[in-house]
């Protein structure tokens, strides 16, 4: 055998010449490890050839940028000399940016929980050098503590192992390796023949499941640590929007937490935005981290609580008012600029850990004590914010400090006070040292912001957050879709064309890495008939088009639906020689749901019957999963209930005048679930004939006999009779509910 015959260093790697190779990455994540000793590589075929010409295993070390225990084990082992020489002498190190390459994360993950029984970042795997995983767990500490070995610990058992009992690491591998290729054929979907039709029971029967699991005290699911059930919240939002036995009780769930996140900790009381998790079961110790993709959902989440009215538990006003914060912090805080200095994309995330003087803090600038409150505040105004804010002398992160949680609605003379006084400790905190930002831009991630900005700006009446979601998109286009022939003209609907293709990340303006997962795909073409429905920009729903066009060749080119097209081969040999396909939800929809919605959506706008059969066959995951695992399924069970509903179309034809934008408006505030708009944006269009479009749904629509606009609501599209007023719009909508 070629492996290292000590455990001193010097040997093995060492007389290789080789070196820590992360210096030169783009990736925030891996560049906060290219000053290491131990000689990490990229993933790729070149670092898995050099473990099989040393016949060592990979040690895969998984994170991301924002995360904080990340930190604490690069810390505690990565930073550590003699540790990294046991690595350099007996592993092939290899490092990944879990946003960079999620395929890369979900396969390991998925060996990590089987293996350990749990999961989490930083995940820790081994691996043999054709990629399958025999050992795994997540953050090991630099010395023992009860029911957890050290670092340390771990990697001489691995050795160990690896050099005396072989046979028996490669026997563990492959039947890993064959379980989960049991488990990717019980998640296989056709798109092909015809998909039962959605039962409305099996939803009602959803609700009732998620009610057994809420947490109707603190609001939310389970117990700690809580996360932002996003995807589930947009099910019971739309589930509440349609009259049925359990339609209350949907709504009555989603408003408790919305409510409860908004009034606690996990928000931002001072600037905006959401925070990934919290670590506690009342939300008020958050997780600090702050990603694009939650704060997307979230946004999106409070709009459509907006649209459904709120509740006497937590009103629309106030939701709106979150959600206005949120938007501008995902702007102010996540944009990325141009040279003119308008936002053209959205970053990843902020760093849950704050730098000072060289030491990493968690959630440090967000933190407060009783005695720097009214340092800034002076006694009364400190003393009282402290008592709204719950910021005691014991503190509930560090001995002393706390993030600000009111955890409860503020009565009207507490909210006059925290409104002055807000101002006041933003200026401070903002001259604090600040938690770093990965600029990298992740196209699915973007899609969800593209959706979430243009219906906020809708809604909320913020043409500025509209303009946003059009630069977003416009990024999307230009940097991360390269679209077929380059240059070339546009084939006409129905000509065969090679599709294009949407590459997952770009770092300042350049695409570069992986092609896009199926979420990727997914979350674009939603994101892009979103701001369609908004702008009536044909081009977002031509580019939508052919985003889905692309996702079927690229995804289904046989029939079968799968997460990634073979990125690569060591992840293809760890899922045991077969192409998956993730039905579950985790912070973001399933990339399997995601795309049911898009093609629904897209089906409703184009009349494709062919589209509407794909989402309804992707739908056929969800009767095992709507009442055993319904917080897994969310966007399953929104796709389902939007598919329940028709969704309604809505044709918005007549020439721009405040009466066209009035009806517009009108229909951007229905709650009809899933509901799609297509609407004129030039006269000319218009002709005797009706409208001449590209969208469908529009193609022969005419305004009113005297011009003026007016809407068609349709299913199917087969539609009702024109209305030209809000009033009788609204009426016609209540009788398609």
């Amino acid at each position: 055998m070629k492996a290292a015959d000590s455990a001193d260093g010097g040997t093995g790697e060492a007389r290789s010449g080789a070196a820590n190779a992360l210096g030169g990455e783009p990736s925030a994540y891996l560049r906060q490890h290219a000053g290491n000793p131990v000689h990490w590589r990229p993933f790729g075929d070149e670092a898995f050839g050099f473990a099989a010409d040393r016949d060592v295993p990979v040690f895969l070390s998984i994170g991301y940028a924002a995360c904080h225990w990340c930190h604490v084990m690069a810390h505690e082992s990565f930073e550590d000399q003699e540790t990294a020489d046991f690595l350099n002498t007996n592993f092939v190190s290899i490092k990944v940016d879990r946003e960079e390459r999620p395929d890369v994360d979900a396969v390991y993950m998925a060996a990590t929980q089987a293996i350990s029984g749990e999961g989490g970042w930083p995940m820790s795997v081994f691996l043999t050098p054709d990629g399958r995983a025999f050992h795994a767990g997540t953050y090991f500490p630099p010395r023992p503590v009860p029911g957890r070995p050290s670092f340390r610990q771990v990697l001489e058992a691995v050795r160990e192992a690896w050099l005396e009992r072989r046979e028996g690491v490669e026997q563990n591998a492959e039947s890993l390796a064959r379980g989960m290729a049991e488990s990717q054929l019980a998640a296989a979907v056709r798109l092909t023949g015809s998909p039962d039709p959605v039962d409305a029971g099996l939803l009602s029967e959803a609700v009732g499941v998620l009610a057994r699991s809420e947490d109707t005290h603190d609001g939310g699911f389970g117990s700690a640590p809580k996360f932002p059930p996003s995807p589930v919240l947009e099910f019971l939002m739309r589930h509440a929007a349609v009259a049925s036995d359990t339609a209350e009780a949907a709504k009555d769930m989603a408003g408790r937490t919305l409510a409860a996140m908004s009034r606690s900790a996990l928000f931002d009381q001072l600037g905006g935005g959401f925070a990934r998790y919290s670590v506690t079961r009342d939300w008020s110790v958050p997780h600090f981290e702050k990603m694009l993709y939650d704060n997307a959902q979230l946004l999106r989440a409070y709009v459509h609580w907006v649209r459904l009215g709120g509740d006497a538990v937590y009103p629309a006003g106030e939701a709106a008012d979150v959600a206005a914060r949120t938007a501008d912090w995902m702007v102010g805080s996540l944009g990325v600029g141009s040279a003119a200095g308008s936002v053209q994309a959205f970053a990843s995330s902020l760093d849950a850990d704050t730098v000072v003087d060289g030491q990493h803090h968690e959630g440090a600038s967000y933190l407060w004590t009783p005695a720097e409150l009214t340092e800034v505040l002076g006694a009364e105004d400190g003393g009282r914010v402290a008592r709204l804010m719950n910021v005691r002398a014991k503190g509930t992160v560090t001995a002393s400090a706390s993030p600000l949680h009111p955890g409860r609605v503020l009565g009207y003379a507490d909210s006059v006070v925290w409104d002055q006084v807000r101002p006041r400790l933003l200026a401070v905190r903002s001259g604090r040292p600040q938690p770093a930002r990965d600029d990298k831009v992740v196209a699915g991630w973007n899609g969800l912001a593209v959706a979430a900005l243009a219906e906020a700006g809708a809604v909320l009446d913020r043409p500025d957050l509209v303009a946003a979601a059009e630069q977003a998109a416009a990024y999307l286009q230009s940097v991360h879709w390269q679209a077929p022939g380059g240059q070339a003209p546009r084939p006409a609907p129905g000509q065969n064309a090679e599709p294009g293709k949407l590459v997952r990340v770009s770092h300042s303006g350049r695409a570069r890495g992986i092609g896009g997962l199926l979420e990727d795909y997914a979350f674009c073409a939603d994101g892009l008939l979103a701001l369609y429905g908004v702008t009536g920009a044909e081009r977002w729903y031509r580019l939508a088009e052919d985003i889905l066009a692309a996702a079927r060749l690229r995804f289904a080119a046989d029939g079968t639906l799968v997460d990634t097209a073979g990125e690569s081969g060591q992840v293809f040999n760890a899922q045991g020689r077969r192409p998956g396909l993730e039905p579950f939800d985790n912070a973001t929809p399933s990339g399997a749901a995601a795309f049911a919605g898009a093609l629904l959506s897209y089906s409703a706008l184009s009349g494709s019957t062919d589209h509407r059969i794909m989402s309804g066959n992707i739908l056929s995951l969800l009767p095992p999963l709507a009442t055993r695992a319904p917080r897994a399924a969310g966007w399953l069970l929104a796709t389902a209930q939007a598919a329940l509903a028709g969704p309604v179309e809505a044709a918005v034809v007549g020439p721009g005048s405040p009466a066209r934008a009035e009806l517009h408006h009108a229909l951007m505030l229905s709650a009809s679930p899933g509901l799609v708009l297509a609407m004129t944006t030039d006269a000319g269009t218009v002709s005797g004939a009706g409208v001449h479009s590209a969208v469908p749904l529009l193609e022969g629509r005419t305004p009113a006999a005297d011009g003026s606009p007016q809407v068609f609501l349709c299913r199917g599209m087969a539609c009702h009779r024109p209305v030209g007023s809000v009033a009788e719009l609204l009426d016609q909508l209540a009788t398609m509910a």
